[in-house]
């Protein structure tokens, strides 16, 4: 045991009775250095999320309808493109690693599926890219192109 370490979680110590613990402070400008502590890289990011559903017919309007909800409802949605069967949101997600941005898209649909009025369709795709690749993909001329213009639209 190193020393002035507590014998036990439910022991007493090695200080004196009425001995005080001496606190220290870290300076702002110290360096990060411990792995649980949040680093600069851990800060969110934007990702450019692209999810596709689909299931059983649905009239248009209805279709339509829910998708313009669902973009009133949450504004961050860049455009929506849809038929009576399948359809396809696109957006991007501030969120910390490309792992929690999967796991809010992947919630969307099935969350929002009664206050939007949405289809009760699956979902069958999920492309989750950061902005950097996003970009690049563009300029490249692979991928697809910005969405524009932006708002619910047929295929």
């Amino acid at each position: 045991m190193r020393p002035g370490a507590a014998a036990s979680r439910g022991g007493g110590t090695s200080r004196a009775a009425g001995e005080e613990r001496t606190l220290t402070s870290v300076a702002a400008s110290d360096t990060y250095e411990g792995e649980s502590v949040e680093k600069p890289q851990d800060l969110p990011r934007l990702w450019h999320v692209t999810l596709s559903v689909s299931g059983p017919e649905a009239p248009l309007k209805e279709v339509r309808r829910g998708l313009e909800q669902l973009a009133h409802d949450h504004p961050f949605l860049l455009t929506s493109r849809y038929a009576n069967d399948h359809a396809e949101i696109r957006y991007w997600e501030e969120a910390r690693d490309l792992h929690d941005a999967a796991a809010v898209a992947l919630r969307l649909w099935g969350e929002h599926r009664r206050t939007a009025g949405l289809p009760p369709w699956e979902i069958v795709g999920l492309e989750v890219i950061d902005r950097q690749t996003y970009h690049l993909r563009i300029a490249e001329g692979f991928g697809q192109p910005p969405a524009t213009p932006v708002g619910v639209h047929p295929f």
